[in-house]
């Protein structure tokens, strides 16, 4: 595992790779003042190779100066080389060499939580149902693709689930399905997903389904927001969002 440096680009402080390919890469933004909260962000834009983590970046560094050490993984997209399950793979492969590339940068943390925007939050979902989430105390999916089937019913951006599955089983990749409980029925990890309800990208009706589905998950309901409000971090959004991730509810945690 190898440091790359970013040149001319002012806004992570460190992009790491984890893997031999090109995507295989993650931005690193720093806090000045360190909460002990490690928040893994993954970018969304409905899987599609068009978008890139580089549109997280002005959320990203916002959460850093709050306190968050921020890592936002990149991966292989649909139109490039990913699709399912090479886009979900290399989101798991990112967060689970994650605590050795920071370890051997000298930082530290106390607790991960993972966000993600869009397509981004449909990843953190369905990551939640990964061994490697067993580090992560709580999920906070933003506008999130909750519901693979509604979605493709609605034929949200296109055909978008259709071209990511591209003839896989929509249950290997929908969350809907797919979250675990531990034995004493409290879910692994927590959830609480942050909708609005003037989204006319990805409908609250996703989430809602989601949670009806899963009570013991969260939704947080936002009059008035639609889909991109979440990326701005001028927009008032951004304080609600910061205040959830902050939100300690007893998970795993990682070095100190």
């Amino acid at each position: 595992m190898t440091q790359d440096s970013a040149p001319g680009d002012r806004w992570p402080d460190a992009v790491v790779r984890y893997a031999a390919f090109d995507e295989a890469l993650i931005d690193l933004h720093l806090p000045t003042e360190p909460n002990g909260t490690l928040v893994i962000l993954v970018h969304g834009g409905f899987w599609s190779e068009q978008w890139d983590r580089t549109h997280t970046r002005p959320l990203a560094r916002s959460l850093a100066e709050l306190g968050y050490l921020v890592a936002t993984p990149e991966y292989r997209r649909v139109g490039g080389s990913g699709g399912w399950p090479t886009t979900a793979y290399d989101v798991e492969a990112a967060v689970g060499a994650l605590p050795e590339l920071l370890t051997g940068l000298g930082l530290t943390w106390n607790r991960i939580v993972a966000t993600g925007h869009s397509a981004g939050g449909h990843l953190v979902l369905w990551l939640a149902s990964r061994p490697v989430a067993e580090s992560i105390e709580l999920v906070v999916p933003l506008a999130p693709v909750a519901d693979l089937v509604r979605a493709d019913e609605l034929d949200l951006d296109g055909g978008a689930v259709r071209l990511l599955l591209d003839g896989a089983p929509v249950t290997d990749a929908d969350p809907m399905t797919l979250l675990p409980t531990r034995p004493d029925g409290t879910p692994a990890p927590e959830v609480v997903i942050i909708h609005g309800d003037s989204d006319d990208l990805v409908p609250l009706e996703l989430s809602e389904r989601f949670v009806a589905r899963h009570p013991w998950a969260e939704l947080v309901r936002l009059a008035g927001v639609g889909h991109f409000e979440f990326l701005d971090p001028r927009h008032p959004v951004a304080k609600i969002v910061a205040g959830v991730l902050s939100q300690s509810r007893g998970g795993q945690t990682g070095p100190r």
